[in-house]
């Protein structure tokens, strides 16, 4: 008779990883709104960009893992196929905006394991491009297509996507800790400061918590600066071998730690709006990488919603649950604030693009290479998040200077 496992104590990434791989190599495509260009043109742009700052050719990479658009059939083929490799080891996630950071840590332990030497792992996506191609378009703003659209329990009833999914998370914070719209804005806010800082970002204009206010409302309680951008994007990471990236062009950054998490059981299961998987996800990267939420100098978090940046502080320790809003209006989140995050803009005003750019970004940080008006003072590790997947999937990555 078969056995039943009873045994619930949590798999971890083995700490035998620990900055055993590095970061060497990073970049973006253009951002924001690229008419005429195909998520996987901006892919292979970002990818080209990436080895151009590793100072690597396409032929120095046997890996390749990324995600593609939803109905797109074994992705990183056209990709590897477009800059002429032959991987030994390939393949496309499908974990949403939890995939990116998956990517970087299936890129560790194929390494570590022996399966490659360096992978690229990236992401693209034409959403701008593609909720305007038509009225119609515009109007139903949806990034998949027709076919893989929920057929009932949904729309028929004012359901509409992932909006009103992380609204209900939302309200259910608002309504258990007097969470307020104000708290909200302070985030909107922070992240379009900062993204007025960022050349490439693809919002320009100021915004004040009185031009949060006044924008339309979207679903209640979110308002237009509430959701993040519908933007033509793409970012890639070059990773490889500690040992091998000491010799690299740029300065290396390790890869200390990551971890995964998913409420499967659903988003409307338990207590999983208010306390998502980042808790479990992050706590397996704080063991991996031996560190904790006083560690880290910067956070670059998963944006896709004012109101998931602020759970995911709380999920990650760097507050107590139910202390978001006041932590997040304390002015923590600014360059110079206690924890300065979505140094770029984030989702919400440098470009969406599934928590690929969050990467870059920590990595960025890390370098030390900004002018002193974008640059994290000090920073020494930088913890990134992925969020997606129907609004359960999470996944972690803690990021660490080279000594």
């Amino acid at each position: 008779m078969m056995s039943i496992i009873t045994d619930t104590t949590q798999i971890e990434p083995s700490r035998e990883l620990r900055d055993t791989c590095a970061i060497v190599g990073t970049a973006t495509s253009r951002l924001g709104k690229v008419p005429g260009v195909s998520s996987l043109d901006l892919l292979v742009e970002a990818i080209r960009n990436a080895l151009d700052d590793a100072g690597l050719q396409a032929s120095d990479v046997d890996g390749v893992l990324c995600r593609g658009p939803d109905e797109s059939y074994s992705h990183h083929q056209l990709v590897a196929e477009r800059l002429g490799i032959n991987a030994r080891f390939s393949t496309t996630l499908t974990n949403g905006g939890a995939s990116q950071i998956m990517s970087v840590a299936l890129a560790v332990m194929a390494i570590r394991f022996g399966l490659a030497k360096t992978i690229v792992c990236g992401f693209g996506r034409d959403t701008w491009s593609r909720t305007h191609a038509s009225e119609e378009a515009r109007v139903k703003n949806e990034t998949r297509p027709e076919a893989m659209r929920a057929r009932e329990f949904g729309p028929e009833y004012g359901y509409f996507g992932a909006t009103a999914a992380h609204a209900f998370g939302a309200t259910r914070h608002m309504h258990l800790y007097g969470t307020t719209r104000d708290q909200f804005g302070e985030i909107a806010v922070a992240f379009r400061e900062h993204a007025l800082r960022n050349p490439d970002a693809q919002m320009k204009k100021t915004l004040s918590i009185e031009d949060y206010h006044a924008a339309r409302m979207i679903v209640s309680p979110f308002g237009m600066f509430d959701c993040s951008l519908r933007s033509d994007a793409a970012g890639a990471v070059i990773v490889t071998s500690a040992a091998r990236a000491r010799d690299m062009k740029q300065p290396a950054v390790l890869i200390k730690g990551f971890g995964t998490h998913n409420n499967t059981r659903g988003w409307f299961a338990d207590d999983n709006m208010v306390v998502t998987a980042a808790k479990l996800s992050g706590e397996a990267a704080y063991r991996m990488a031996g560190l904790g939420p006083r560690d880290v100098d910067t956070a670059q978090i998963y944006d896709c919603f004012t109101y998931m940046v602020l759970t995911q502080l709380e999920d990650y320790g760097f507050c107590k649950k139910g202390e978001g809003g006041a932590f997040v209006s304390s002015g923590a989140l600014r360059l110079g604030g206690a924890l300065p995050c979505n140094t770029s803009g984030g989702q919400l005003s440098e470009a969406h693009c599934e928590g690929m750019l969050q990467i870059v970004e920590g990595v960025r940080q890390l370098r030390h290479t900004y002018p002193v008006e974008r640059q994290v003072k000090d920073a020494e590790i930088a913890l990134i998040s992925g969020h997606g997947g129907n609004q359960v999937c999470h996944s972690t990555l803690i990021l660490g200077r080279a000594s």
